[in-house]
């Protein structure tokens, strides 16, 4: 059986993704967030980093979020104040990033360089208490702890917008079936939906006859 919502409430590790209608993590021509961002989702994010989680990263989502960091603190960036706060905020997050090509030290502050095996660290941590862990983008990373059985909270924020023809990076594909028990929701901006469940990951359809994995058993 999946944990009780209660249960859930201490979640040990949180994957955290943005997602197109359909199940797209970003799009070519396209701004970041679709263009779809609005001022209450931005403050919710900020709010969010301010939580102290520790947030998880793979190589490409690190490349790409810290120089979006460091654009956002440099003046006349062409960020929004909002946009701005958001990612300069991130700097000052706790974050594990996993990578075999990164060297360490890295550059963006409070950063620390994992080489060994994302799942197995991942464990190790959850079993240390190493406080509330989150991912951030890194779709292959994300899939993994989930597939493990590692992922306490299953949380998207769905983008109205359908990208069939320019969507890039399909989210759930090689997923594993998962069961969700929804477990809070919201809206932001009058058109973002944030959807936040317990997964449990399946061996089959359920007809099948399959048995259920708890996440972290």
């Amino acid at each position: 059986m999946g944990k009780t919502t209660a249960e859930a409430s201490s979640a040990g590790l949180m994957v955290d993704l943005i997602i197109s209608l359909d199940g797209y993590a970003s799009a070519e021509g396209w701004p970041g967030w679709w263009g779809l961002e609005g001022p209450e989702y931005l403050a919710w994010l900020e709010q969010e980093a301010g939580k102290g989680y520790t947030t998880l990263l793979g190589a490409k989502t690190y490349r790409l979020m810290s120089s979006m960091s460091e654009a956002a603190a440099a003046e006349g960036s062409g960020f929004s104040v909002d946009e701005g706060a958001s990612l300069t905020g991130l700097a000052t997050v706790p974050k594990v990033v996993f990578s075999s090509t990164l060297q360490a030290p890295l550059t963006w502050p409070n950063s620390e360089l994992v080489t060994r095996d994302a799942v197995e660290a991942v464990a190790d941590m959850k079993r240390r208490g190493t406080g509330t862990l989150r991912t951030l983008g890194s779709l292959s990373l994300s899939r993994s702890l989930l597939a493990a059985g590692l992922v306490d909270r299953f949380r998207v924020v769905v983008f109205p917008v359908i990208t069939g023809r320019t969507g890039r990076e399909r989210i759930y594909d090689g997923y594993p079936d998962v069961s969700l028990e929804m477990v809070d929701s919201r809206t932001f901006d009058a058109r973002l939906q944030m959807l936040e469940y317990v997964p449990t990951v399946l061996n089959g359809p359920p007809s099948s006859g399959s048995t259920w994995s708890t996440p972290g058993e």
